[in-house]
């Protein structure tokens, strides 16, 4: 949201309760935590429902909120948090899906033709189907890591797992996703 101002009013009034609020910030802030919850929770239903813990999580601490630092994180931190709870509670597949809002590739050239577009499209929709092939804790600490940015040691406690733990993962996940990536270029080549 690019209004201070008005966020902090809409804030303000989730704090107090307002309905008009609540659905206003629920409404501006869907679709990027949606496709949070995607990229852990394989089945749209469980992402859903997630979504909807998240969105009562941020809604219980929004007092806490202190207008320091960015709102986008503070809640991406929340729903990231109610993913990985979830994981560890039904030990169901994180995942990340192509729709996924958080996902834009950016460019420093403005003008970019639609061919390189759409291999661009073509080689993120490739590497999305890679990531879903996975193991669930590997795709879990990949995602942490290079998609949420977390360190070893947040994404070993977030886990319950040892920091060389969360390493391994992560390089065993790379070398997966390489043959994966590998083995789907050899198979269209044919």
């Amino acid at each position: 949201m690019k209004d201070t101002h008005q966020l902090k009013e809409i804030i303000e009034g989730c704090i107090a309760n307002k309905r008009k609020a609540q659905a206003k910030l629920f409404e501006l802030y869907y679709g990027k935590m949606m496709g949070v919850c995607l990229r852990y929770h394989k089945d749209k239903d469980d992402a859903q429902e997630i979504l909807q813990q998240g969105f009562i999580k941020v809604f219980e601490k929004l007092d806490a909120y202190e207008f320091t630092g960015s709102f986008d994180g503070w809640m991406r931190r929340i729903f990231v948090n109610t993913s990985i709870d979830a994981i560890r509670k039904n030990k169901k597949n994180p995942i990340r899906k192509e729709n996924d809002e958080e996902f834009v590739m950016e460019s420093s050239n403005p003008v970019i033709e639609e061919e390189e577009l759409d291999l661009m499209s073509l080689k993120a929709s490739i590497a999305l189907e890679a990531i879903d092939e996975l193991s669930p804790q590997y795709r879990a600490v990949f995602n942490l890591y290079v998609i949420e940015e977390y360190s070893h040691k947040e994404i070993a406690e977030l886990l319950g797992i040892s920091e060389g733990t969360s390493k391994s993962n992560l390089s065993k996940a790379k070398a997966n996703l390489q043959k994966i990536l590998k083995d789907r270029y050899i198979q269209l080549d044919n």
